[in-house]
């Protein structure tokens, strides 16, 4: 049996590429990316596998970014998106990544578009299920990427705390007179105003995140884009961030997880289910998701993600929610991890992403 990648060139070929991982994962697992992300990318590629039979086996996406080869110092074929059905499949997108990218340094993936948004590969916890902004996939394919030659970046966990009945007050032990004494403002996240919070959480994110080595600094556009939608699903109470003489110094990120209501509609998140959404969105605080949190540099080491974090548990617990989920924390991060090992939490999926130089 041959497999045989070409590019997606019409309407079909992109229902084609979104509806793969839906017949190839189980659907109680596997998280699809919403249909209108993929259909808005810009400057990037999109290529489906076929068998002889014309059966779509495989996909992924190529592309480059200028920002991440200056953040690393090396030119990178990058690749995204990529799910196949078997070892001839994988081995026939891998070839079509090194065929693209001999002419850089490396080739890097997968992500969507970067390291920073969304990607990456799960090698534990496969009997898990996936979330809202990470990755799942079966378990033979760390196996495919290191058999091609692939070695591991970035390397992660994401995590899980099942206890959120916790003691916040004695966990997040924080001295409440240094709020008064050090000039700090609690804030929280509006769905009226969040347009005009996002720059000010995109100027501590690219501050706190800078010295990361995957990170790449990003754009009022492309968050806008990450965010698209978001505020229509905020839970006020879970996106915190604090402020110190009136300047932004930390911050945490965290949405109720649709998960299941993604799976359900297949990532098909058009109008009507954008509508069905908002109308059971009720049912879908049970869980949550921490996205993303971190403090600026200077002000690391003060405690002030603490403070935070009890309020985050504080306001979890009142609002009913039974688990708290988050994106991947690189393992030589352990400070970040922290927080959630105090309340119980634990490893959910091992998680990296790949790289094979270019000979």
């Amino acid at each position: 049996m041959s497999v045989f990648v070409s590019p997606v060139t019409d309407r079909a070929g992109l229902r084609a590429f979104c509806d793969l991982p839906l017949r190839l994962h189980p659907a109680d697992r596997y998280v699809p990316l919403a249909a209108q992300v993929i259909a808005g990318f810009k400057d990037v590629q999109l290529f489906l596998a076929r068998d002889a039979a014309g059966t779509v086996v495989g996909r992924t996406t190529l592309h480059r970014n200028a920002k991440f080869d200056a953040k690393l110092g090396r030119r990178h074929q990058l690749f995204g998106l990529t799910e196949f059905r078997d070892e001839e499949t994988a081995a026939a997108l891998f070839d079509l990544v090194a065929d693209r990218g001999r002419d850089t340094d490396a080739l890097f993936g997968p992500v969507g578009l970067l390291p920073n948004q969304t990607g990456g590969v799960i090698t534990s916890g496969f009997e898990e299920r996936g979330f809202i902004d990470s990755a799942w996939n079966p378990a033979f394919y760390p196996e495919a990427y290191e058999r091609h030659g692939f070695t591991r970046r970035f390397e992660a966990d994401t995590w899980i705390c099942e206890r959120l009945d916790v003691d916040a007050d004695a966990v997040f032990a924080f001295d409440d007179a240094r709020i008064e004494a050090e000039h700090l403002v609690l804030r929280h996240g509006s769905r009226r105003g969040f347009t005009k919070q996002l720059p000010i959480l995109r100027e501590m994110l690219n501050a706190s995140f800078a010295q990361l080595g995957y990170y790449t600094e990003i754009s009022a556009d492309e968050l806008a884009a990450q965010t698209d939608g978001l505020a229509y699903l905020l839970d006020e109470s879970l996106l915190l961030w604090l402020e110190k003489d009136g300047r932004p110094v930390a911050f945490v990120v965290t949405v109720p997880d649709v998960s299941e209501f993604f799976m359900k509609v297949r990532g098909r998140l058009g109008v009507l289910n954008q509508l069905r959404l908002l109308a059971t969105r009720g049912r879908y605080r049970r869980d949550a998701v921490l996205i993303i949190k971190g403090t600026v540099p200077g002000e690391q080491g003060r405690g002030y993600l603490t403070l935070l974090s009890r309020e985050l548990h504080r306001n979890l617990r009142a609002g009913g929610y039974r688990t708290l989920r988050s994106t991947y924390v690189e393992r030589d991060n352990p400070a970040s991890a922290a927080g959630y090992r105090r309340v119980g939490g634990r490893p959910l999926h091992g998680y990296t992403f790949y790289q094979r130089d270019v000979a």
